[in-house]
């Protein structure tokens, strides 16, 4: 179908130029030059000037008084053909002459509409809603995905570094906190201060900085009871780093007295076995029976007593979602009976807890932090102060758990009502301290790493590691032909 082209382009059969036929306009609507790919104004032995070599050649001899002789023509038709393919070559004629791959050199064809197969049976769907979501997972896993999680993991690292040289006999939690929490947002360059600061980077949840049987989920609060450290003291020092959503959680264990040394190598080898063992596809069952294994194998020397490094039974390593730190998938540390495997595009928290004691964490009183529960509806709120509060909590920190310290570091004061309101509704959660039993002394140490079948991984280490660790944390950890990235080194 012939695309109309302008009246002074118009040749004939001949090459002399003829006018438009109504009649063949109203049969064939003209279209636009778009719709048919062709070139206006371009035919069989023409240049896309619009003109004919061998017009113009024959006007030449007439003007200069000479007729053409049928050798002249003869030789003439024979240049033509060569013309003709010179012209071929580069764009597509009226009527259609050209091959379909010389317009479209490239050989990038348009595409067609697609339309999925419609069903109403889940089970008869082409793509089922497990691979849709797996599909989406593994898309996400981009170059902005990596380079989060690395300027996360780089964050840490350095914060991690300089607490470990604060970290002595005398200084006070609430002091530790803040140089905690002031290098992550000095680091991040975000400070949490304007609405949605805290969103983009900063503190991934509160900082936890646990003593000796409390297991996790301690952390200093604003007019508490002052905390010093002490030189028979065993801190945890659990905090997280987090970049448009994209959490870096690790933990490390600090003791003065050699005594406890045994206690902090138990649970030090029992996060590695964790890491060895996990892969794409691997286990739950299979990772927490290894680390049991591995942990329950040491024993400490206290007061002239031998008493086994036990699990802790109830709490677990967990995998990590946007913005939310515990997804839900779990890695215990102790044998357990489970379906779960790990995936590719998970991003894991492998942690460890040891024990002296009864190796069951309980709840004890206070507050850690808040949880936006997103599954909650706000509509039986009343109050005015829970409102307002409730718009601070959504507008910076969405579903990241935060601490007290977090709301009066935004120059949030009298939330105690409005706050109390969220929790008895269900809006918000509250956490509180895990704790085993008094006398006993808990460990802990954890890594972050994301599952990925590609060769790309984190490599964040520390200069404080020995040769043997680093030489661990420095590798991609492998499952048979899979590979899993490390996302950061937890400094010892």
């Amino acid at each position: 179908m012939g695309s109309k082209t302008p009246d002074e382009h118009r040749k004939g059969p001949n090459g002399n130029e003829k006018e438009s036929s109504s009649a063949s306009t109203s049969v064939n609507p003209p279209k636009p030059a778009a719709a048919t790919g062709l070139l206006h104004g371009v035919l069989e032995g023409q240049e896309e000037d619009g003109e004919d070599d061998e017009d113009n050649k024959i006007g030449a001899d007439l003007k200069s008084g000479d007729q053409p002789n049928s050798r002249d023509k003869k030789k003439k038709k024979k240049s033509n053909k060569k013309k003709k393919k010179k012209t071929l070559d580069e764009q597509q004629t009226t009527p259609l002459r050209v091959a379909l791959a010389n317009p479209l050199p490239d050989q990038r064809f348009p595409e067609g509409e697609v339309v999925e197969h419609g069903t109403d049976n889940d089970n008869l769907r082409r793509t089922t809603v497990e691979e849709l979501r797996h599909l989406s997972v593994v898309k996400n896993m981009d170059d902005e995905f990596l380079n989060d999680y690395r300027k996360a993991a780089e964050v840490h690292r350095q914060v991690r570094q300089y607490v470990q040289t604060i970290a002595k006999p005398g200084i006070s939690m609430s002091q530790l906190a803040q140089e905690i929490e002031d290098g992550v947002r000095a680091l991040t360059n975000h400070q949490g201060l304007g609405t949605g600061d805290a969103l983009k980077a900063g503190m991934g949840f509160p900082t936890g900085l646990c003593l000796n049987n409390v297991a996790a989920h301690w952390t200093p609060n604003p007019g508490a009871k002052e905390a010093i450290l002490q030189y028979d003291d065993v801190l945890k020092i659990d905090f997280g780093v987090h970049v448009s959503g994209r959490i870096v959680d690790s933990a490390f264990t600090v003791a003065f007295n050699p005594a406890y040394d045994n206690l902090l190598a138990a649970v030090k080898a029992a996060t590695n076995t964790g890491l060895k063992e996990a892969g794409i596809d691997s286990r739950m069952d299979h990772i927490s029976e290894a680390i049991q294994e591995v942990m329950e194998s040491y024993e400490v020397e206290l007061n002239r007593k031998i008493i086994p490094v036990k699990a802790i039974r109830n709490i677990t390593g967990h995998n990590i979602l946007r913005y939310k730190i515990h997804g839900d998938k779990q890695v215990p540390f102790v044998k357990t009976q489970t379906n779960q495997r790990m995936e590719e595009g998970d991003v894991f928290a492998i942690e460890t807890f040891g024990s002296t004691g009864k190796a069951y964490a309980r709840d004890d009183v206070g507050i850690y932090g808040y949880g936006r529960n997103e599954r909650a509806s706000a509509a039986g709120l009343y109050h005015a102060s829970a409102k307002s509060l409730l718009k601070t909590i959504d507008e910076n920190f969405g579903t990241l758990v935060f601490s007290r310290r977090y709301l009066e570091h935004m120059g949030v004061n009298n939330y105690h009502l409005g706050m109390k309101s969220l929790v008895s509704n269900g809006v918000v959660e509250s956490y509180g301290p895990l704790v085993d039993v008094p006398g006993s002394y808990v460990a802990q140490f954890e890594h972050v790493i994301t599952e990925d079948t590609s060769i790309r991984h984190f490599n964040m280490l520390s200069s404080m590691y020995s040769a043997d660790e680093a030489l661990l944390n420095r590798a991609i950890l492998r499952t048979e032909q899979h590979r899993v990235s490390l996302v950061e080194d937890t400094a010892m």
